[in-house]
């Protein structure tokens, strides 16, 4: 290796935090073998029974690390609006000298890895190079998973290549000095005093978003926080799909959906590309096409369960690192809405004994596995694994979706009337909080294609990028809005989910290539009574009636509560998008009348 550039960079880290050692990350089967060793001996990592979990280790963070710490999260550009409002913000100069400060001799008497990683096939023009410098071996293991590592990108970046700086350090795991620091500008990362995953994986959110998402707007292409599936149909055609959602709005289920029985039965077939994280690019074609930059799951535990995902069940079987779930005391794993029975006791998440049925001085239950408890499995484990997650040219789409969690208001599906209207329905996507999510219960809040939390840059030039790519495709694919979630009168969902979601994906794909036709409305175009196949469903008419019900006085009191959330982005806000909200009052007035 003669890159200047990646040494000299090396070099001046490793001066600042003192390792008493440098390994480098070659990828090898016996080098990762070797580290597994030393990180059970240590006690970092916990060995599971091989009978039952082969080729499992389990991992417990500090207590007071256990998800992605969005408050001490920063985006450090020179001008603080083009950070915007979306993101907290902190002078470069100033980030560099607070975390250096935490950085200084951090690695002392530790080792510090080098972590040569691609987000994206090796060598694909959609992907990036980073190189991690951790002193974790848990980081060093996840990353092996969730990303191409080793010699092989090494290789790629060759002499003169360059790559996204990626520091991160354990220190002292104190969450006083912890920071999560980006600065775009430089194509640095830096992440201290932080063990969790969101954190310190940085080939994840902090390179595949917040980075990307900025390199995008400036390289004209797209970094989102999407799934990518592929729907075969009984001909063999196979037609991919991209969509957003919140946290727990179902994007893993989705992924990894199973058909129902009416629909598998006449050949329909599911492939997950991602299921988390879609890289897009125009094509020669004048299509759009996207990659996943991971290689890997880094799912939730709780919920988790042979009803909800059973793709995702068999995938985390062998070779899997869990994090923070229960540890039974013969080496099993165990969450809460889980498979099996509950353990009758074991150690929890944070390292206490635990016994069923245990309450808290409220008497709450007490959680054997944190509720945000992760697995991370290799990627080719997955029994629908896309043999395109490989292609180094992605996968054309066909539709874009976006969703989120809404009891009542929003229909189960609706097309957008065009490119802009369909920015406008991702700029306006909101979700109701769930028990999982910080925040009171059942409150909407506004999620911008699900991106809020990772968006790198100023959110309203974000929606402008969206809108002037939309200008240069020449075969867009059709924008959608789902939501799986709405209830009836006595607080039930109407729609079954699950497998049977494919039916709405299959409506979508039909739509998209012009196959079916709609009913429009003043909020975008629904199925027309009989378009949906409903088969083997307890859904009347009156039930397909609740679930496409549009109120148009709340929908004049949604428009309204768009308009209050744009005004934060003052003139940074496309003039589109207040127009698309304007349109969209008038046809409801229009409509009411």
């Amino acid at each position: 290796m003669n890159n200047s550039l990646l040494l000299n960079w090396i070099k001046e880290m490793a001066q600042m935090c003192k390792p008493e050692k440098i390994v480098w990350i070659d990828g090898s089967r016996e080098q990762q073998a070797e580290l597994e060793k030393e990180a059970i001996s240590t006690g970092e990592l916990i060995q599971l029974n091989q009978e039952k979990w082969p080729g499992c280790l389990y991992h417990r963070t500090a207590v007071n690390d256990v998800a992605r710490t969005e408050n001490l999260t920063f985006i450090c550009t020179r001008n603080k609006e083009d950070a915007g409002s979306n993101n907290n913000w902190m002078a470069p100069e100033k980030a560099y000298r607070q975390a250096g400060e935490y950085f200084k001799g951090s690695m002392q008497g530790r080792t510090m890895y080098v972590i040569p990683f691609s987000m994206g096939p090796v060598g694909s023009p959609f992907s990036k190079i980073g190189i991690e410098l951790t002193d974790s071996i848990y980081v060093v293991l996840n990353m092996l998973i969730m990303t191409r590592a080793g010699s092989k990108v090494l290789n790629e970046l060759g002499d003169d290549g360059d790559f996204t700086r990626c520091l991160h350090s354990k220190a002292e795991l104190d969450d006083k000095k912890r920071l999560i620091l980006h600065f775009p500008e430089d194509n640095t990362i830096w992440s201290v005093n932080s063990g969790y995953g969101g954190n310190v994986l940085l080939g994840k959110k902090c390179l595949s978003l917040r980075i990307a998402s900025y390199l995008g707007k400036h390289e004209g292409w797209l970094a989102e926080h999407m799934l990518i599936m592929g729907v075969e149909d009984p001909t063999g055609n196979i037609d991919y799909i991209a969509a957003a959602f919140p946290s727990a709005c179902g994007k893993t289920n989705l992924a990894m959906l199973v058909p129902p029985e009416s629909y598998s039965a006449r050949g329909y077939k599911i492939w997950t590309v991602g299921d988390d994280i879609a890289w897009i690019r125009l094509g020669d074609d004048g299509r759009l096409w996207a990659v996943n930059p991971e290689s890997g799951f880094f799912g939730v535990a709780p919920g988790t369960n042979s009803q909800s995902n059973p793709n995702a069940l068999e995938t985390i079987r062998r070779n899997t690192i869990f994090t923070n779930v229960l540890l039974t005391d013969d080496g099993s794993v165990w969450w809460e809405k889980g498979e099996g029975p509950a353990p009758l006791e074991g150690t929890a998440w944070d390292g206490r004994r635990w016994k069923w049925g245990m309450t808290d001085e409220d008497g709450l239950p007490v959680p054997g596995a944190h509720p945000n408890s992760r697995f991370t499995a290799p990627f080719k484990q997955c029994p629908i694994a896309s043999p395109e997650l490989e292609s180094p040219k992605g996968v054309p789409l066909s539709a874009i979706i976006f969703g989120g969690r809404r009891s009542e208001l929003v229909p189960l599906v609706f097309e957008a009337f065009d490119w802009n209207h369909g920015v406008y329905t991702g700029a306006t996507m909101s979700s109701e909080l769930t028990a999982a999510q910080y925040g009171k219960l059942g409150k909407v809040r506004h999620d911008p294609m699900a991106m809020m939390p990772f968006c790198g840059y100023n959110m309203g030039d974000y929606f402008r990028h969206w809108l002037d790519l939309g200008k240069k495709i020449k075969n867009p694919p059709g924008i959608f809005h789902v939501n799986w979630f709405r209830k009836d009168a006595d607080d039930k969902f109407i729609w079954p989910g699950f497998g049977e979601n494919l039916r709405i994906l299959d409506w979508i794909i039909q739509r998209a290539k012009g196959r079916v036709k709609a009913v429009e409305t003043p909020l975008g175009y629904i199925p027309e009574p009989g378009g949906l196949n409903l088969e083997g469903l307890r859904i009347d008419n009156s039930g397909f009636q609740a679930l496409f019900e549009i109120d148009r006085e709340k929908w004049l009191g949604e428009a309204a509560d768009n308009r209050r959330f744009f005004s934060q982005f003052g003139s940074r806000l496309p003039k589109e998008l207040l127009d698309e909200c304007t349109f969209l009052e008038k046809r409801m007035r229009s409509a009411r009348s």
